[in-house]
């Protein structure tokens, strides 16, 4: 039996790519007219290393102020690159608030989004009006109520498993509403800070933030526990005043199988 070959295309590697970045500056991963994306600014940084143009494929579009930890891309590269000091050269070029993690060669297979088998995130909030330590302002949303972490995870576990989670996400043309949501429970640290930790097969366009939202609404009374599966099962938008800002969510992981990961 045959070794995979390691090129999508001949002349060709596939790298996948494990980057962090703080999105606080940033329109979102994907690339849009007008605006600074993290997608562009590391495809304009790639591209000057390899003289080439590149197109990168990205396991979680995050959205405008939303960082990550843990993303993973895929961009093909011609096989005479010097990959030694490529994670290296990307930093020196790139800004402070994208870092590069890791550069490895992975088989043709490998798909940055569609190989993923999950993805988690975290959602951190400081309630009860308490002030945001200044290190940490940028990835901690601030809410003037008190929260019941007892009743976040109440509200928070009638929404695992797999559902339409219509009234959840933002509508997008032609994409399907169907999830399958494996993890979402909250604790609050030592410092007091309430933290979610969601994950699921994938999510739709500002799913996490709405379903955190959601469980705020209860776990501060404004609505009982049976206002979240009524809102699931008539699958009506929730208000957008729900919606918690991007600055709390973080991408933390992306998981795949060891057949295609790379590690």
């Amino acid at each position: 039996m045959t070794e995979p070959t390691l090129y999508p295309e001949g002349g060709f590697l596939r790298l996948r790519v494990d980057l962090a970045y703080d999105g606080t500056n940033y329109s979102g991963w994907a690339k849009q007219p007008d605006r600074r994306t993290i997608q562009e600014e590391f495809e304009n940084a790639l591209s000057k290393i390899t003289q080439s143009k590149v197109e990168t494929i990205v396991a979680g579009r995050t959205d405008a102020g939303v960082h990550a930890t843990g993303q993973v891309i895929h961009v093909d590269v011609p096989d005479n690159l010097n990959l030694e000091e490529l994670a290296f050269k990307l930093n020196r070029m790139l800004d402070e608030d994208i870092r590069i993690n890791r550069v490895t060669v992975v088989q043709e297979a490998f798909h940055a989004r569609f190989s993923a088998l999950r993805r988690h995130y975290v959602y951190k909030i400081m309630d009860a009006n308490a002030a945001v330590p200044p290190l940490n302002r940028f990835d901690i949303a601030p809410w003037y109520r008190t929260l019941d972490v007892k009743v976040l995870n109440e509200a928070s576990e009638m929404l695992i498993g797999e559902h339409d989670f219509a009234a959840y996400c933002k509508f997008r043309e032609g994409s399907t509403t169907v999830r399958n949501l494996l993890q979402f429970d909250w604790h609050r640290n030592d410092q007091g800070i309430v933290i979610a930790h969601v994950a699921a097969d994938s999510f739709c366009y500002s799913m996490v933030r709405n379903l955190v939202g959601a469980a705020v609404c209860v776990a501060e009374g404004r609505f009982g526990t049976d206002w979240i599966a009524a809102t699931l099962a008539n699958k009506e938008r929730i208000s957008d005043s729900l919606v918690f800002p991007s600055r709390g969510l973080t991408l933390t992981q992306v998981d795949y199988s060891q057949e295609t990961s790379g590690n």
